[in-house]
């Protein structure tokens, strides 16, 4: 049977750089920049298949599709679709698991060097003249940390947290963590992470980053008195999802100097609005939640994507949620 495949919101993933083409050879393919929810009927009414990355998908959406057979998540998460209402109308709902590992763990290690080298504002200062005008051979406007002998605490010990704790070993940390799912000792070819009680990781590490999925029990996982916990020279990084961390309780503390500093690729609310409390918090790093757009992760989306699609269409389903 002929395919007939609606992207809801394809501008993020290919704003032109990478090709549809995979899809295009599996059947009728229309690709939208975005979609509003209130178009989603309008927009996708006799298709089989619809594609989503962050458009919601509600049990509305899916009653209104007669024709829908499959929602392909171009992403990890899948919270964006409605899976109980699929499962009811017999819509199968795939995710794409595996694409982020490196590119993820990779900017997670930028923000650490970041914070603890802090090459942009000296770049800047350079670029304003500062160097030109030194009397000195050299100057520093911040301290510059070594992170040899420094201790990484990881909470979440799947596999973007443990390719993270290989670049942290590679530069002389040493490698505590917390796995909700996970409690026993990590064994990471020839790697050992100390595997603690949550509330010690926060206490021990110098530097926290959080790898964790977002579930009512890690809501807010990183609230005041967690804060409170950690080193007054630590730095938390979260590249995972944005409400594992109290904004408000982050920026406060930020202000405080409970900790030192902190880089975050994901907020509560995204895009976040103008006055949430962590744009312009001292010793805050906020990047535009980039840390899975490298050209090669958006691409192995696609592939998988389509090869979700192609297994489905054989009777074979893969990566199949719920």
């Amino acid at each position: 049977m002929p395919q007939t495949i609606v992207c809801l919101d394809g501008q993020t993933l290919n704003p032109g750089d990478l090709s549809w083409a995979p899809f295009e050879r599996i059947g009728s393919f229309k690709v939208h920049d975005r979609t509003d929810v209130s178009q989603i009927v309008e927009i996708a009414g006799s298709a089989t298949c619809v594609l989503t990355n962050k458009t919601a998908v509600s049990a509305e959406a899916i009653a209104g599709l007669p024709q829908l057979k499959y929602i392909g998540v171009l992403a990890t998460g899948y919270n964006v679709v409605d899976v109980d209402a699929a499962i009811k109308h017999d819509v199968v709902v795939t995710n794409v698991p595996t694409y982020g590992t490196d590119t993820v763990a990779q900017h997670a290690t930028a923000l650490i060097l970041e914070l603890a080298r802090h090459v942009y504002v000296h770049h800047l200062a350079v670029t304003r003249g500062q160097w030109s005008s030194c009397d000195d051979f050299c100057f520093a406007l911040a301290p510059i940390t070594e992170l040899t002998g420094m201790t990484l605490g990881i909470l979440g010990l799947g596999r973007i947290g443990r390719t993270l704790a290989r670049i942290g070993d590679a530069m002389g940390m040493k490698l505590i963590g917390h796995d909700l799912f996970w409690p026993t000792p990590k064994q990471l070819a020839g790697l050992e992470i100390e595997s603690l009680p949550m509330d010690e990781v926060f206490a021990r590490s110098d530097v926290i980053s959080l790898h964790c999925p977002l579930t009512d029990q890690t809501h807010h996982l990183v609230d005041a008195e967690r804060l409170k916990k950690m080193k007054a020279t630590a730095l938390l990084i979260n590249t995972s999802r944005g409400p594992l961390v109290d904004s408000q309780a982050l920026a406060d503390a930020l202000r405080a100097g409970t900790i030192a500093g902190a880089a975050l690729d994901v907020l509560e609310v995204e895009p976040p609005p103008a006055d949430n409390p962590l744009i312009g918090a001292p010793n805050c790093i906020i990047t535009p939640h980039i840390a899975w757009y490298a050209t090669a992760a958006r691409q192995r989306i696609i592939d998988t994507a389509a090869d979700n699609l192609t297994a489905f269409m054989t009777g074979e389903p893969v990566n199949q949620v719920k």
